[in-house]
């Protein structure tokens, strides 16, 4: 008998197909769109409601107000930052009350730029546009700050959703920037960080949208049948443009924020380097170099640089600031009045530049709640902003009320193992995602360690915030969706992750309503308060009990 066997011969498979040009350039984006503006304009109008509730307490001027709520006035009335009365308390006692005769004497020397107290200034004057909003009272010098504290967690939303296509991971991201103990405290005081923040995000945020819309005009000419191998001009940049603007701005509230302008300008061209290698152009250095890196440079750079010298427009076109007359007589004779004035002008804020760094170079401090970045993550040592141990209104009588500025812990040290994921996604499989946020996070934090004698704070570190929460949000993306790559154990997978999820979740939820008291100057009673305060460093600061 014979046997014979019949096989089937296997038809050799042909090659992958390249993924279109469009989705190697965009991932899809979620839809319905308005689902995603919705979410992100509930969560910021929750984050306003914690916000705004008893925004007027502390009712008196407490920490760095002293300096940047009377800063914000001489602004208003002069145009300048002005001395105010030399008794602090008198001072103060009369701002508080609406009174605008603390002015004493000339231009205050200051030693940040004018932007974030021209933006409290601006919010005392919409509080007081309000039916019951007064001038200068705790709720007006502060309502600015509510407002960059609110607009930054709907820019968030929107910029997590942009970045992982979701807009559960994009609602997160805000919810978790809502619910954090230092975002919540800057929010609430007349101090200029929150503004250094919400501007640094939101160029941030602009430069992500410019990198969607190359990508997007990429895919549009591609799909029209144009060979991408030999595009040059990608268009007008308007986004970058914008970024160029938020920059600016960021760095007219604090220098350091050029540590950020710095990193995104070359995180902007890298990404435009990438475009290009991604369509297919080989070598296409030069195309690069003179088409998309040297504009970038004078769209965001040269831009931020043009919008820091005109929001120092009150010092120029005054009389009155500090060092403004330093130049006065130093033009040439030769050149007309009507150059050599704004010539001296400028040579006055050049050495006024000068005088500043200075400052900053030789600044010297004892203060208690002195924090060194290495500090900052795990929040050693929080900045007690204000302390009231003979408060009322607790039911008992040793009612404590206080403003501890301190990360919720969930979100802080929780971010430290997610920052280890994320750098292992980005050395793994390169995502821009993660290289934007570990660059991010290194941008505000490593340049502080080159100043190990400055004093620095903990609240310097509130910049950092959005990218640590972008790498909270991108490591639970992760979680949810681990089961993908196999399908057996994708609903067991995919359970864990939502589990995960929910547990991370409730546990800053619930860390935050526990620090709430301790916040937010509610009032308690000393025990509970102690309670909260977990270690004595948070209590004392560096400077022992």
């Amino acid at each position: 008998m014979t046997t014979t066997a019949h096989f089937s011969e296997a038809e050799p498979s042909p090659p992958p197909r390249p993924a279109p040009i469009r989705a190697r350039l965009l991932p899809t984006d979620p839809a319905p769109r308005w689902l995603g503006w919705l979410g992100a304009v509930l969560v910021a109008l929750f984050a306003g409601a914690l916000r705004f509730v008893n925004i007027g307490q502390p009712d008196r001027i407490y920490f760095d107000e002293t300096y940047y709520a009377k800063d914000a006035y001489g602004l208003q009335k002069f145009g300048y930052e002005h001395e105010t009365l030399e008794e602090p308390v008198e001072a103060d006692d009369l701002l508080a009350q609406g009174h605008q005769d603390i002015f004493t004497g000339a231009g205050d020397f200051v030693v940040h730029p004018p932007v974030g107290k021209w933006m409290i200034a601006l919010g005392d004057w919409l509080w007081s546009l309000l039916p019951f909003g007064t001038s200068m009272t705790p709720e007006a010098w502060r309502f600015a700050s509510v407002l960059a504290g609110v607009v930054s967690v709907l820019i968030l939303v929107r910029l997590a959703t942009r970045m992982t296509r979701s807009v559960l991971l994009g609602c997160t991201a805000g919810l978790i920037l809502a619910l954090d103990g230092l975002h919540f405290t800057l929010s609430r005081i007349a101090m200029v960080d929150i503004f250094l923040t919400l501007w640094i995000l939101a160029g941030f945020t602009c430069l992500v949208i410019d990198r969607d819309r190359t990508r997007e005009r990429l895919a549009r000419l591609s799909e029209a049948g144009t060979d991408l191998v030999s595009v040059g001009w990608l268009g007008m940049r308007w986004w970058r443009l914008a970024a160029g603007l938020c920059f600016g701005l960021a760095v007219g509230t604090k220098w350091s924020a050029l540590f950020f302008v710095a990193a995104f300008g070359l995180l902007t061209v890298a990404w435009d380097y990438g475009a290009r290698s991604s369509v297919g152009q080989r070598r296409p250095f030069w195309r690069w170099l003179g088409i998309d890196a040297v504009p970038a440079f004078a769209q965001t750079v040269v831009v931020a640089g043009a919008v820091y010298l005109v929001s120092w427009s009150g010092w120029l076109f005054t009389r009155g600031g500090y060092n403004r007359d330093y130049a006065d007589g130093m033009a040439p004779d030769w050149l007309p009045g009507f150059l050599g004035a704004p010539i001296e002008a400028l040579w006055s804020l050049v050495d006024y530049h000068r005088r500043m760094m200075t400052f900053h170079t030789d600044l010297t401090s004892d203060h208690a709640y002195i924090s060194a970045p290495w500090e900052w993550l795990v929040m050693r040592t929080p900045v007690m902003f204000h302390y009231n141990g003979q408060a009322v209104g607790c039911g008992t009588d040793d009612c404590v009320t206080s403003v501890v500025s301190i990360g919720t812990p969930v979100i802080w040290w929780g971010s430290l193992l997610a920052l280890i994921v994320v750098f292992g996604w980005w050395v793994t499989f390169r995502d821009w995602r993660a290289g934007a946020v570990l660059l991010a996070v290194a941008a505000g934090w490593l340049p502080w360690f080159a100043y190990p004698d400055r004093p620095m704070f903990l609240f310097y570190a509130l910049p950092l915030l959005p990218f640590l929460v972008l790498a909270i949000v991108l490591a639970l993306g992760l979680v949810l969706g681990a089961g993908e790559g196999s399908p057996r154990f994708a609903p067991y997978t995919r359970a864990l992750g939502g589990v995960v999820y929910g547990v991370v979740l409730l546990l800053i939820v619930a860390c935050f309503a526990y620090f709430y008291p301790v916040l937010s100057a509610y009032p308690v009673d000393e025990g509970m308060w102690r309670e909260r305060m977990w270690f004595d460093v948070w209590v004392y600061g560096s400077g022992g009990s």
